[in-house]
């Protein structure tokens, strides 16, 4: 896969306040690692701070790029694709302080051929894990070849 990236933009489909990580630091076959930096202000904050459950979309962004690449290298552009729920959001803390530095992980545990498919995720602050999920995410067909590595 790729180890040098262009903007994240180039592999998600969100723009302007709805596109919420920063940057791609690592995507492979099964995972991808994306960053944010929380803003002061934006979409979503409150006072200076991030509500915790938007990790939920940090999330589902990570797994937005980490299809995008795949796509992209495959020839394609990225495709839109769906958040389809969660099990077990743990957040252990209340909000993401502006300013702070967020690493977010994503692990495939599934995609099927139907593009359904089950991620492993994380979110780390300083080393820390502050918050944990697993997300069903849904793309249409047509690009679930590409997702399960299947580029003929």
């Amino acid at each position: 896969m790729t180890t040098s990236f262009r903007p994240v933009e180039a592999y998600v489909p969100h723009r302007g306040a709805m596109l919420l990580i920063d940057r791609l630091l690592d995507a492979g076959p099964t995972h991808a690692v994306a960053e944010v930096t929380v803003p002061a202000d934006g979409l979503f904050v409150q006072d200076g701070r991030m509500p915790g459950w938007v990790g939920l979309e940090y999330m589902a962004q990570a797994i937005s790029a980490w299809s995008g690449v795949r796509h992209t290298e495959a020839g394609g552009t990225p495709r839109l694709g769906m958040l389809l729920g969660t099990r077990r959001y743990q957040a252990q803390v209340p909000d993401f302080a502006a300013g702070s530095v967020l690493r977010i992980e994503v692990q495939q545990e599934f995609v099927g051929d139907n593009g359904l498919g089950m991620f492993a995720c994380r979110i780390l602050q300083q080393g820390d894990e502050v918050a944990s999920a697993r997300l069903s995410i849904y793309e249409p067909e047509d690009g679930a070849s590409i997702l399960k590595g299947q580029t003929s």
